[in-house]
């Protein structure tokens, strides 16, 4: 069982490690010219962001890594989180690669992103039922209340890790955004896995919360390096990991609540301008639209942050009840 002290251990280490790594890591992104090109059609204001190391979410997943391995490096759950956020960290590494260093803005084609995710959604399912003793129901939080969805749980699975790694993605898109809300995100999974018994996955989270703020440190306005999609998608997959390993999918929901509305903000965007011909709001994803309302990076953040910590609040009452 892993005591308070070990996990307070776990985030302290992987925060010095993601400290320590940011003087190594950003003047060898700099050096191999990996900087980020930011959109024309983006707010004119971000313009000034271009050429700013990115692939920095390299940082934290060492830092994880090397936490988990220390505290839990024995427990299946923690080495199939580490697989999944590692696997969407290949994925999104290689987009970055693509994207930053043979300049081909779209990085990856969809079909093969959407590929490499699909086999993470089966490897997940397939290990945690076939190795682990986990099953295909699905708990409704609040009503304590489980639904065998037999083999449409894949294909549940298959949403909740593309969701979450696209969702985390698509807020990557301000000095500290993602990563704040991640940190907020993780340390409310940490309190849910301690509240399922689940001590080695709430050591797990707590190694991704002090990952998360260490980079936060050069991430946090303004921006020296982002994560780019090698540390979106790797914390979208660890963050789906851990709500299908704890059987809360649908809590995920609720945790990731801003996540969500940054992802339904662009999926109403879209098909507002092509059924309608008009925008819904000023801009997609909707932090955007709340920069070009007036909102200074900062406050926009911050609001951010202050939503998922509330939200976070709401999910954990759900589990206490």
């Amino acid at each position: 069982m892993i005591d308070i002290q070990q996990l307070i251990s776990t985030l302290l280490v992987a925060l010095a490690v993601s400290l320590a790594l940011g003087p190594i890591t950003l003047p060898m992104l700099r050096r191999l010219k990996f900087g980020q090109s930011i959109r024309e059609e983006g707010p004119k204001s971000h313009q000034a962001k271009s050429g700013t190391p990115t692939m920095g979410g390299i940082m934290i997943l060492i830092a994880v890594t090397v936490a988990s391995l220390i505290f839990v490096g024995g427990s299946q759950e923690v080495w199939l989180a580490l697989f999944i956020m590692l696997g969407h960290g290949v994925i999104g590494f290689i987009d970055d690669f693509i994207k930053v260093v043979l300049k081909r803005n779209l990085g990856l084609k969809a079909r093969q992103k959407l590929l490499g995710q699909i086999l993470m959604a089966v490897a997940l399912v397939y290990i945690s039922i076939t190795y682990m003793g986990g099953d295909t129901n699905l708990w409704i939080p609040v009503l304590d209340q489980t639904i065998d969805c037999g083999i449409f749980y894949y294909i549940l699975i298959f949403f909740v890790l593309v969701g979450t790694t696209n969702a985390v993605n698509l807020t990557d898109g301000l000095d500290g955004l993602a990563s704040g809300t991640m940190a907020v995100a993780a340390l409310a999974y940490t309190l849910i896995c301690l509240i399922f018994g689940q001590y080695e996955l709430a050591a797990f989270c707590m190694a991704v919360v002090g990952g998360v703020l260490g980079f936060l440190k050069y991430n946090a306005h303004p921006a020296k390096v982002f994560m780019g999609d090698t540390g979106s998608l790797a914390l979208g997959g660890a963050l789906a990991a851990v709500a299908v390993l704890t059987k809360t999918e649908l809590l995920l929901i609720i945790v990731g609540g801003v996540f969500v509305v940054e992802a339904l903000s662009v999926i109403i965007q879209v098909a507002s301008f092509k059924t309608t011909g008009k925008r819904v709001f000023l801009m997609s994803p909707i932090h955007h639209h709340f920069e070009l309302k007036g909102w200074s990076e900062k406050k926009v953040v911050t609001v951010f942050w202050l939503c998922g910590a509330l939200l976070s609040v709401v999910a954990l009452l759900m589990v206490m009840v």
